[in-house]
């Protein structure tokens, strides 16, 4: 099954857009787990399985656990996610963006040494930083686009003054990853839900690739409009899947014992606000 055909499986099998990311930050755990880098896993697990009949995707964050040393409980962790949610599919969330033989060393990293079924890159270095993962067939990969940062207009909201038509460095990403890079239907985009307006955009520019779409919750991006501005349906089937991550506002709902139940809780609150906009 390829990555997108996992998308869809998961967006029809638990009804939602929602993908939940996981940014383990030991300073963050609630008490009992509180500071404890040991327990990443067991935290992580703990999220996933609150969550796997509502997610579309989990996303973890790999810098989360390389800061900790934690690369091995990482690995644990994809394990548990094949085994329990395997209806799920994992975007590891990496932004490689290099070239050759280290990109090629990196495309082995996320699928064959964690399992992941998509991961995150940066295009910024052209084909050549994307070709390498393409060669691996069932899988998906997420480039850069218009991210959420403020700082990402010094770059992606520029003109390209070499190419016809003058486009915005994003909209030129969005469509050569519509286009001539995506040699197998293996490409989606990531584009932040604080400018909805530009995930329209985006959309209007690459109509069937899915978007990763970072930024609600904690970051303040309005769910509803992000699903307004990138979710499109043809005949009652959805064309280019929308992705919406949220990560600190389910992992970190609670900070007491209910810390389980108050991130299945928000899960399901931000699930069904989607849903509802999706129908809408």
């Amino acid at each position: 099954m390829t990555f997108l055909e996992q998308l869809q499986g998961a967006e029809r099998q638990n009804g939602s857009l929602l993908c939940v990311g996981l940014d383990p930050e030991p300073s963050k755990f609630p008490a009992g787990l509180k500071g404890n880098a040991s327990k990443i896993y067991d935290f992580c697990a703990k999220m996933v399985d609150a969550t796997a009949d509502l997610a579309i995707s989990f996303k973890p964050q790999i810098a989360y656990f390389a800061a900790h040393r934690a690369e091995d409980q990482l690995e644990k962790l994809m394990a548990h996610m094949r085994r329990n949610a395997p209806h799920v599919p994992v975007i590891l969330d990496a932004k490689r963006g290099d070239i050759g033989a280290t990109a090629e060393q990196y495309a082995i990293e996320a699928f064959e040494r964690y399992g992941a079924d998509a991961v995150t890159l940066s295009p910024f270095m052209g084909f050549d930083s994307v070709q390498p993962y393409l060669k691996h067939h069932a899988k998906g990969a997420f480039l850069l686009c218009r991210t959420s940062n403020p700082g990402g207009d010094d770059l992606q909201n520029q003109r390209l003054a070499s190419v016809a038509g003058q486009p915005l460095l994003y909209e030129h990403i969005a469509k050569l990853a519509q286009g001539p890079w995506n040699l197998n239907g293996q490409l989606g985009l990531v584009v932040g839900a604080t400018y909805p307006a530009e995930i329209e955009r985006v959309r209007s520019l690459a109509p069937t690739l899915p978007l990763l779409i970072p930024g609600v919750g904690a970051q303040g991006g309005d769910a509803v409009a992000t699903i307004k501005a990138g979710y499109r349906q043809s005949q009652g089937l959805t064309t280019g899947a929308v992705i919406v991550s949220s990560s600190r506002a389910i992992l970190y709902a609670s900070s007491g014992d209910d810390f389980v139940q108050a991130a299945r809780n928000e899960a399901m609150r931000t699930r069904d606000v989607l849903r509802a906009a999706a129908q809408g």
